[in-house]
């Protein structure tokens, strides 16, 4: 399992397993997002799966998945509002962990923040989502 900290709310990852769901609970994160469509590969572990070990190590788990079709407004908030319900730190994966560090950022777009502070999270955790600029603008107003 390769963790990416993004910074004390979410560390993002590419697609975890439930059997990697303890050491998750155990290093303290406080619930589990799922952005990766199930089925979207063959043998990728189901999210029910880890939904199931996650619920049984008292972790909250949030499906919310990202296809081709890119992101949405309603993506925006559902990330937003899970990060903000978990009351603790986040782990967002999906296959390469690009879609999770995305959709967090856009989500932290919405709350108003800038978007250099993002990029250069994003940056730090090894992702480039510079081509995400307008989007984050727009959302933070400042566009």
């Amino acid at each position: 399992m390769e963790l990416r900290r993004i910074d004390e709310t979410i560390t993002v990852s590419p697609q975890i397993d439930p059997a990697d769901v303890t050491e998750i609970a155990r290093a303290g994160f406080r619930a589990i997002i799922c952005n990766r469509p199930d089925d979207e590969e063959p043998g990728q572990p189901s999210g029910a799966a880890i939904r199931t070990v996650a619920e049984t190590m008292g972790l909250a788990y949030h499906a919310i998945p990202v296809t081709s079709a890119g992101f949405s407004a309603p993506q925006v908030a559902a990330m937003r509002d899970a990060i903000d319900a978990a009351g603790g730190p986040v782990l967002a994966f999906c296959r390469s962990g690009t879609r999770s560090t995305n959709l967090w950022a856009l989500s932290e777009a919405s709350r108003g923040r800038p978007a250099d502070e993002m990029i250069g999270k994003a940056a730090g955790a090894g992702y480039d989502i510079t081509g995400l600029r307008p989007m984050l603008d727009a959302l933070s107003g400042k566009a």
